[in-house]
Order: structure tokens, then C-alpha cells, then sequence
């Protein structure tokens, strides 16, 4: 057989897995708006090459080793992921995690961390964990928002600097400056009066291709993307991390997985809430725990620094008319088209146009209602809220979160322990009712002990729990004293309408609590089944 010209050897393998995706895959093809779609794709994969090379180089990596993560994990997160349209790759949130570990290690220990990260987050969402998002309130979600909003802007003005003769970064001056503030310009205004006159084609993918084509026609002297690094590659090859198989590998790379598992999968399912929201649609989480896991195990064996869901190219890919799967697929052909075959290409696209892409993305993300809401929510909520916020500027997403969520949980606590109440009254038997409102935990143990007066009840006392539940072990200890200080005055006492997970809870107990339980319905438990 002869062949004349070049194809790449992997031609005809591709193409099977082509249409045996177009013959199985959960798209419906028959319901798809292909322009929008395709459009929107091609404007985040424009976005996605700055954005890579920027946190390959925070890694500590090379450009490549971004471009491809960004390629393996927007591909395989879109064909399987369980939120369409969402954009994912290789993030800043990560990369400022695994630089300790490039540093000190070395690179191969990155990429078999990255694969042990996405075996943790398959187990995750194996384990259906990805309910407990549900767990993150709403002011920690504004608070998130913001505060990537304002990290996304801040980003930016690293663009603005350039090589020093000393070998640090200084600020663009002049011409240059005016130049660049000038395009950043217009790329805003473009993309902000556009779809007020048409909606026909993404206002984003215009502005770029308007921006690039007036600094090439006017060979306008400003920075591109080829002034960043070079973005021209091949194909990714699989590569086996080149680490012992060993417990101290394990060891070294054990912690910086559990931390990248976590911060991704907090991420991805906090995005994937507000892509929700963005679309009234409601996404898998579990899925998506499961397919960024994959996309992370496959990029390790790739030689790629891993990633997760990015908000700022969601936004854009949302905006722009992306709903479906296709849009996320058309992204990383698009990549990955850019970095075998349009490399040239894509590094003359002025850096100035992206900027002004995600300056206009910073202003989007950023809910602006929250300040209408501030002084109408509870003080406790906006305290959250503006904490969130500022910790997510300083520190980074996941401690912003965990500790947003502790002070909403403690605050809840707290409400919930001052609220608790007991409504008395003597019945014609001369028995005492205790009517409790309000649930017993370790919160409002103190408190339910106050109500009751021991020395001057009656002999016989009921306790009423139609109102109120056990929740944990201090809500039993309670009981546990209440019934000792009643038994040492001589005195009975009855627990009544106990649910039946009080009952189990006081059976686990054991003989810790020695009471006389009376006339307990049936209660059923509502559990959570969704996934």
C-alpha cells in the first residue's frame, strides 16, 4: 500500500474513537445549536492557552505540560462529567500546590501525584460524596464568588509587566501602555455592547478576532501570546511516572494528592453549583467527582500537572450559548488543534484582547447583588460572607471555604442551642409536662438542663419529645444526668414521642440512660438518597 503525504500514525485509532463517540455518547445530537455551541467552544480554547501557560509556569513546569493538562481534562470532563458546559483544566488553585512539590522532588513525582489525586477523587465520588456540597450555605457561596471574581481581576495586571534589564519585572510604561490599556479597552467595550445589538455571534470570540486583526494590520507593537512562551508542541504521549514504586513514594506524594484531590473536587463542585444556577439546569456531582478523577489519572500517565473546573472559562462558555457537552469537546480539539497545527497562529493573538476577556469575566462572576442583600441578611451571614471573600484574596479557595462553613455551622449551632424550650404544665393527675422544643445536641445540653426544677416537681415527671429529638452523644448524657438528679429525689421520670433514630441512638447508649419510655409513635427519619 501507498501512502502519499504525511498522517500521523495515530490517524485511524482516532478516528474509531470519533464515531464510536458520535454512535454512543449521551449527547443528542438532534438538539444541539452547533453554531453556538462550536463558536463558544473555539472562544474558551482561545482562553484556555494563556490561562495554561500561566499556571504551568507557577508550577514550576513546562508550558506544554499546562497546554496538555488543560487538553486531557477539558476532553475527557466533557464527555463524561456530570455538569454540560462546564469548563475544566489546569487552574491556579492547583498549581500553587504542586510548585512545593516540582521544588523539591522533581517533576516525575508530580505527575504520579496527580495520578494517585484522581484515584482519590474516583473514590469520592464512588462513595457518592458529592452530596455534602449541599453542606457549603449560601453567604460561603456569595463569599466564594467574590473572591475569585476579585483574584481573577487582580490576576490580570501580570500582564502588564515585562522583563526588566535586571532580571526582575517592571510595570509597561508610555507607549506601550497606552497601547495595551487602549485594547484592553475596546475588547470590554466590544464584548459588552455586541449583544445588546446581536446575539449571532459570541461577543467574546469577536473581540479577540477584532483586537488581533487591528495590532496585525497596524502592527501595533504590544505583547501576544507567543511573548509568554512557545505553544507549539506535538501530541501527548503516554508516559509512566518515572518514580520508585515504593512506601516512601507514597509518603512523599500522599499528602500534596490528598490536599490537590481536595481542592479540586471543592472547586469543581462549587462551579458546577453556580453554572447551575446560571442555567436552571442541576448537575451530577458525583459524576463529575468520578470523570475529574479520570481526566486527572489519565493526565498523569500523559505527563500533565492535573486540573480541575475553571470558573472564568465556564462563565465564558456559559455566556457565550455552550449548554451541552459539545461545546467543552470543541474547546480541547481546538487546543489541541492550536498546539500541533496553529501554533504561529495563536501566539500573534494580542495578550491584551484575553486580558479584557477576563476583565470582563471578573465583572460578571462578581455578584453584585450581595451588597443589596448585606444589610438585609443576618449579621452572622454577611460576616461570612465578607470573610469568605477577603480569605479567598489572601489565602486560597479551600481554606476560604472550610473556614466559612465552620463559623456558618457555629453560628447555626449557636441559634439552635439559645432557641431550645420547655413548655410546662400539671395534668389532673398532678403528673408534670415537660414539652421541649428545639433539638438536644452539645449545644443546648446547658440549656435544656435549666428547665427543669427537680426539687419542687411533683413525683411523677413526663418528658415530651414530640417537638424536639436527640441528635448526638452529649444530647444522651444529658438525659443521663436529668434522669440521676430525678432518682436521687426520689422521683420518676418518663421520656415520651421519641423518633425512632432517638430510640436507636439511646440503645447504642446502652444503660447509660435508665428512664421509663412511654407511648413513642412511629416516626420516620427523611434521608437523603440523592446523589
Amino acid at each position: 500500500m501507498v501512502r502519499t503525504g504525511y498522517s500521523y500514525p495515530c490517524a485511524e485509532p482516532v478516528w474509531r474513537i470519533l464515531y464510536f463517540f458520535m454512535i454512543y455518547s449521551p449527547i443528542n445530537f438532534k438538539e444541539i445549536n452547533y453554531k453556538n455551541e462550536l463558536l463558544s467552544g473555539l472562544t474558551v480554547a482561545l482562553a484556555l492557552v494563556p490561562e495554561a501557560v500561566a499556571f504551568a509556569f507557577v508550577a514550576g513546569v513546562e508550558p506544554l505540560v499546562g497546554l496538555y493538562a488543560a487538553f486531557i481534562v477539558c476532553l475527557i470532563t466533557a464527555v463524561f462529567g456530570g455538569r454540560p458546559g462546564m469548563i475544566s483544566g489546569a487552574t491556579g488553585a492547583l498549581a500553587v500546590v504542586m510548585v512545593s512539590l516540582v521544588s523539591t522532588h522533581g517533576v516525575e513525582y508530580l505527575f504520579a501525584a496527580v495520578v494517585l489525586m484522581g484515584i482519590l477523587q474516583i473514590l469520592f465520588g464512588a462513595l457518592k460524596l458529592g452530596k455534602f456540597i449541599r453542606l457549603v450555605p449560601e453567604p460561603v457561596i456569595y463569599g466564594f464568588v467574590n473572591g475569585l471574581a476579585i483574584v481573577i481581576f487582580m490576576a490580570q495586571f501580570g500582564q502588564f509587566k515585562i522583563p526588566s534589564a535586571e532580571g526582575g519585572l517592571e510595570w509597561l510604561s508610555g507607549t506601550s501602555l497606552y497601547i495595551m490599556l487602549g485594547l484592553v479597552a475596546l475588547t470590554m467595550f466590544i464584548i459588552f455592547i455586541l449583544p445588546k445589538l446581536t446575539k449571532a455571534v459570541p461577543a467574546a470570540l469577536t473581540a479577540i478576532v477584532v483586537v488581533s486583526a487591528i495590532v496585525i494590520g497596524f502592527n501595533l507593537d504590544t505583547r501576544t501570546v507567543g511573548d509568554m512562551a512557545s505553544v507549539g508542541g506535538g501530541l501527548p504521549s503516554f508516559h509512566i511516572p518515572m518514580v520508585p514504586l515504593n512506601l516512601e513514594t507514597l509518603q512523599i506524594i500522599f499528602p500534596y494528592s490528598l490536599i490537590l484531590a481536595g481542592i479540586g473536587l471543592l472547586e469543581s463542585l462549587l462551579t458546577l453549583t453556580i453554572v447551575d444556577e446560571m442555567t436552571n439546569t442541576r448537575g451530577r456531582g458525583n459524576q463529575e467527582s468520578i470523570a475529574q478523577g479520570m481526566a486527572n489519572v489519565v493526565g498523569g500517565f500523559f505527563g500533565t500537572m492535573g486540573g480541575c473546573a475553571m470558573i472564568g472559562q465556564s462563565i465564558i462558555n456559559v455566556s457565550s450559548g455552550g449548554r451541552t457537552r459539545l461545546s467543552g469537546i470543541t474547546a480541547a480539539v481546538m487546543l489541541l488543534v492550536f498546539i500541533v497545527s496553529l501554533s504561529s497562529l495563536i501566539e500573534m493573538v494580542p495578550l491584551a484582547a484575553l486580558v479584557g476577556l477576563m476583565f470582563m469575566v471578573a465583572i460578571g462572576t462578581f455578584e453584585w447583588a450581595s451588597f443589596r442583600v448585606l444589610r438585609r441578611i443576618p449579621k452572622s451571614d454577611a460576616l461570612v460572607m465578607v470573610a469568605v471573600t477577603v480569605l479567598t484574596v489572601i489565602f486560597d479557595l479551600a481554606i476560604a471555604v472550610a473556614i466559612g462553613v465552620v463559623i456558618a455551622a457555629l453560628v447555626f449551632a449557636w441559634d439552635s442551642a439559645v432557641r431550645i424550650r420547655a413548655r410546662k404544665r400539671v395534668d389532673e393527675h398532678g403528673v408534670k409536662h415537660y414539652e421541649i422544643f428545639g433539638p438536644l445536641f452539645f449545644g443546648s445540653t446547658a440549656t435544656f438542663l435549666e428547665k427543669f426544677d427537680v426539687a419542687n416537681d411533683p413525683d411523677e415527671v413526663v418528658v415530651d419529645f414530640a417537638e424536639s429529638r436527640v441528635v448526638d452523644h452529649s444530647g444522651i448524657e444529658a438525659l443521663n444526668k436529668l434522669t440521676e438528679r430525678y432518682l436521687s429525689a426520689g422521683k420518676k421520670l418518663h421520656l415520651r414521642h421519641l423518633s425512632e433514630d432517638c430510640h436507636r441512638l439511646l440503645e447504642k447508649a446502652g444503660d447509660i440512660v435508665e428512664v421509663n419510655i412511654l407511648e413513642d409513635p412511629h416516626y420516620a427519619v427523611v434521608t437523603d438518597k440523592l446523589s
